[in-house]
């Protein structure tokens, strides 16, 4: 069974996107991060789809926000692990930070879980979007999920998009105030156009940083797991390499490779 899953198991090659893409397909989702299943609620309803009913979802908080929400998230399914003698660990006091790896390693271990029971197959019976809103906690969501961004923080980037905007807004009308401060004659509709292009060109800017970010992080992510293999992680090289992923500041860095 998949709930001794090694570490060098295909489980945990899977990358991001499939990953991803899993999740949204199954539970009508819209995520594009692996941390925004920190709150542990998309976890549970994996199980409630892979086996109906074992799960209790009006626990499950789907707006959760805080840590202590997330935790009891986590309570629910550590119950539900117990119930079904499924003898896996959560880390939750990890998980709960939201870090990518983290996340991202547990998902894994998930999706092959869930499809050594089902083989792989979608539950066409399991509607998620009404076992969210008629048996989860999650009353701010109404309708379809494939306009919801994240469980976990969505209004805190509609509120930095939101904030940012007025930033440039405020920015671009004091450029065009006088020395006394009163701003000049300006044509509205050409302003409202002018920074309409401003924000959707930094919001450009902000997609392209995050897409190569996300490219590095798969590619230290192999390098972990290469590194992780029995067969070489006593390797003084792998050492190393090791000490280098996993220092936790420039001045470690600078340490682990003598400089």
């Amino acid at each position: 069974m998949a709930s001794n899953i090694g570490m060098m198991d295909s489980a945990y090659f899977v990358g991001r996107n499939e990953i991803l893409s899993w999740i949204n397909a199954r539970l009508q989702l819209n995520f594009t991060r692996v941390e925004e299943a920190a709150s542990g609620a998309v976890q549970c309803q994996m199980m409630d789809m892979t086996y109906p009913g074992v799960v209790p979802m009006h626990k499950v908080n789907f707006d959760a926000k805080t840590e202590y929400d997330f935790i009891q998230n986590y309570k629910v399914l550590q119950d539900v692990f117990n119930k079904l003698k499924i003898d896996k660990h959560i880390e939750v006091n990890r998980l709960v930070k939201g870090r990518p790896l983290d996340n991202l390693e547990f998902l894994q271990w998930l999706k092959r879980y869930c499809d050594s029971v089902n083989g792989g197959l979608m539950n066409e019976n399991y509607d998620p979007v009404e076992r969210r809103t008629k048996g989860g906690k999650e009353r701010s969501i109404k309708g379809s999920q494939k306009n919801h961004k994240s469980l976990q923080t969505n209004n805190s980037v509609n509120s930095s998009s939101s904030e940012g905007d007025y930033t440039v807004l405020r920015r671009c009308t004091s450029a065009k105030q006088g020395k006394s401060g009163v701003p000049s004659a300006v044509n509205p509709s050409l302003e409202i156009k002018a920074l309409t292009k401003e924000v959707s060109d930094l919001k450009l800017s902000v997609e392209g940083l995050e897409k190569e970010r996300d490219f590095y992080y798969e590619k230290l992510r192999d390098i972990e797991i290469l590194c992780q293999s029995p067969e070489v992680e006593d390797n003084p090289i792998v050492v190393e390499v090791k000490k280098i992923l996993y220092a936790a500041d420039e001045e470690e860095t600078a340490q682990s490779i003598g400089v």
